[in-house]
Order: structure tokens, then sequence, then C-alpha cells
């Protein structure tokens, strides 16, 4: 929509019957486009979760895919972890230097208000040792399942494989099966997803349209995602795909505030992947791009002082082979003394000091990140400074942004979901307010 949306909503409103119902079009059928649409479609009280469907309000949900929630499915395959219980500071903390653009949506829609959610919809949770939140049974499909069939019951409309080009004027310009299309709407709802998994949707292609607008966009750059080492042949062949079990990764941030997580990772074809390096893949990623490489140092036997790891590997071996000794005497399988292998030089790895000192903190080092469409989630998107705060471009009155296409991002863990659900109940929230003021 152009600047003048709030005066044909207001137009629309004045020439029309009371009974006449406003189009409000959600672009995009992932978690945040589904919250927005149900925030408006049945009016959800922020203070008792309580519903009444809307009968003024048209809201129709487009999607450029044959379905809606690929990627919340496929997120859900390995067990749904829809949120994390730990307290809300903490939490927040998890939005890095983004938190404070999405406290306001967290603390009223945030871990606890959507497990109240879930039950509603008959899917109870647990929380794990671990901490994060999942369904009872650990699947995505019934939870989307119920959630889709309330949706529907409330008069949503579902428009599958209508892609978002763009605009025409006022008009919103789609892409499908019957050629090209355009729609009159009096509030939008964009929530396109970031620029990972560009086969269930999410693709970025966004950007150019918002860009046109003259709407401020961080260039979207990979989250969670893996990094380039570069093994030798040698340890490609022998661990790619090997799973590296309870380690500590240290870490520098720029003000040289130490940080340490405790966890495990995969070694991968070409480098390292999974849920430790995901914990740290935006502070990675930006001294890669300030430095050219990160470097982390990995503690592969926490829980045993440096003296004591000295001790063992100065305790006399006899006969048997160094690598037999480190993995009866400290306790290293074969996977974590290939990595003292591959990182120290032969050299060094037969000295005792230099061994020792590498088995409690040893320099990885990462040199790029792996290509966005292989990351999890993705960073960057519409910068907070072009919305208000109900999630309303400022240059576009009428049209609101939600989920992963805003400038923000988060470890995986439910923090990813929650942030989506929160802001796509805010977005909603703003298109209600931004319809009553002309009613």
């Amino acid at each position: 929509m152009q600047t003048g949306a709030q005066t044909s909503i207001k137009t629309n409103v004045k020439t029309s019957v009371k009974t006449a119902k406003r189009k409000v079009v959600i672009i995009g059928g992932g978690p945040a486009g589904l919250m927005a649409a149900e925030t408006v479609s049945q009016a959800i009280s922020s203070d008792a979760m309580q519903l009444t469907v809307q009968t003024d309000v048209q809201v129709d949900v487009y999607d450029a895919m044959p379905s809606v929630g690929r990627k919340f499915l496929l997120a859900g395959k390995g067990g749904m972890n829809l949120t994390h219980s730990e307290p809300s500071d903490a939490f927040l903390a998890r939005y890095g230097d983004r938190q404070q653009y999405l406290a306001g949506m967290l603390a009223s829609f945030g871990a606890a208000e959507l497990r109240v959610w879930a039950e509603a919809l008959g899917v109870t949770t647990f929380i794990g040792s671990s901490g994060r939140v999942f369904p009872t049974d650990m699947k995505a499909a019934p939870l989307l399942r119920a959630w889709l069939h309330r949706l529907r019951t409330a008069g949503v409309g579902f428009h599958m494989r209508h892609r978002w080009l763009g605009w025409d004027g006022d008009a919103l310009r789609f892409s499908t099966p019957e050629g090209e299309q355009t729609i009159q709407a009096d509030a939008v709802v964009l929530a396109l997803g970031g620029g990972s998994w560009a086969r269930l949707g999410s693709d970025g292609a966004w950007v150019a349209p918002l860009q046109q607008r003259g709407i401020d966009v961080a260039p979207l750059q990979p989250a969670n995602c893996g990094f380039d080492v570069g093994w030798s042949e040698h340890f490609r062949q022998r661990f790619a795909g090997q799973a590296l079990i309870t380690v500590v990764a240290h870490f520098a941030q720029d003000d040289g505030t130490p940080l340490a997580r405790q966890g495990q990772f995969v070694m991968t074809e070409g480098g390292v992947e999974g849920s430790l390096i995901y914990a740290l893949s935006a502070l990675l990623r930006k001294r890669i791009a300030s430095q050219g490489k990160a470097v982390m140092y990995l503690d592969l036997a926490p829980g045993k002082s440096a003296e004591r790891i000295m001790q063992e590997v100065m305790h006399p071996r006899g006969s048997r082979s160094l690598s037999s000794h480190l993995q009866s005497k400290v306790g290293l399988d074969p996977l974590k003394i290939g990595l003292l292998r591959e990182c120290l030089t032969a050299e060094q790895f037969q000295q005792p000091a230099a061994l020792a000192a590498a088995i409690k903190a040893l320099p990885l080092t990462l040199h790029a990140a792996r290509p966005i469409d292989e990351a999890i989630s993705s960073a960057g998107g519409v910068m907070f400074d072009a919305l208000n705060d109900k999630l309303m471009l400022q240059n576009l009155p009428g049209v609101f942004c939600a989920g992963e296409m805003l400038d923000w991002e988060a470890p995986t863990g439910g923090y990813l979901l929650t942030a989506c659900f929160a802001s796509g109940r805010q977005a909603g929230l703003g298109v209600l307010d931004c319809l009553a003021k002309f009613t």
C-alpha cells in the first residue's frame, strides 16, 4: 500500500453500510502470519485469552506454497520445540542487541502465554530436561491441524500458490495458477519469512519490493548455521557426520567479555554445525565479517582441571600408543583425539605441555558461514526504525510486518518460534487498532 492507504480505509468505511466487511490480507502462512490472522479474526483479549469472532472483518491468508506451515512442520520433525521455560530476563537476552524491540511483545505474549494458547487448541506441553518446551506428543502436525480448523471456523480464507510480487499502485500483485491478479485490502500483514529454506517458501524475494517503496532492509544473512573449517581429507573421511559430545566452547566477545557454552555439535564434510555452533553463530558470523576468521577454543574435557589433565598426560603410558593413553587416562574418544591431531602440529601433539593445554583450550578456526539457504534461520530484514511500535511501516500506513522478516535473530531452543508468534500477534493487534480508528 502507498501512503494513501489510510485515506482508502477511511473512505471505504464512510461510504459502506455497517455490515460491510473490511478486508485484511495476511501474506505468509507461517506461525507469524497465522497468529496475525487469528488475532484479527478473533480479537484475542490481552487479559483473558477470550475469543470473540470479528463479524465485520474478512481475513484472508495468501501463501506461495501449496499448503501453509511447511517450515513449521519441518522444524517439528525431530520434536516440536515451541518455546523455552527459562526466566524472562534470560529469555529476552537471547535476542541480543534486538531485545529492546522485542521486549514489549514478548512480555505480552511470551513462553507462558504460548503454552496457554496451545492448551486451548487441545495440545498439552511439557518442559524437557534442557528447559525447552514441547507438545506432549512431540509433534507439530496436530497443533497445526487444530489451529487451521479454528481459523477456518472463524472465517479465515486461505489462498495457496499465490506468490506476492509487490504492488500495483495501492493494489497487491500476486502470481497465481490462473495468472497475475491484483487485490485491494484495507490492511496488510507481511509475514514472508527470512531468507533460509527457499524450497519451503522463505526465499527473501520480498526484499526488492519493499526497498522499491523506500523501506530500509538490513541484508539477509545466515543464522543458526554451520561454518567452514577446511578439514584435511583424512579427517573428513574418518569423522564427517560424527558428533562431538560434551564440550565447552569459549569465545571472547568484541568487548573482551569471555563467553562459555557447553553442548555438542557435528563434524560436516567441510566444517561444523549443530546446537552449540548455532548458539554462537551470530558472534561467529560477525567476527568473520570483521576479521576474516573466528577462533573459538574447545574444552574437550570439561569437569577436569588443567592440573589433572597435565598429570594424566604425563602419566607413564608404557607400551600403549598416545591415542590409547588419552582414551584411558583422560577419557577422550577417537573424535576428540582426531581433532587434536587435526588442529595441532605433529610436534605439539607429542609435547605433554602443549597437548594438555590444547585438551582444555583447543583453538578451532572458522573461515566462513555456510550459505543462507542451508541455515535454520536468517538475520537481517526490515529494520525496526522503519516500523512503529505496532509493527506498521512508517512509510506505508496500513502495512504491517511480522516474524522472521524483521531484523532480529535468536538461537534455536524455542526462541525463534516464540518471537514469530509474538510479533504476529503484535501486528494483528496493530491492524485492529488501525481499522478501529476509521470505524
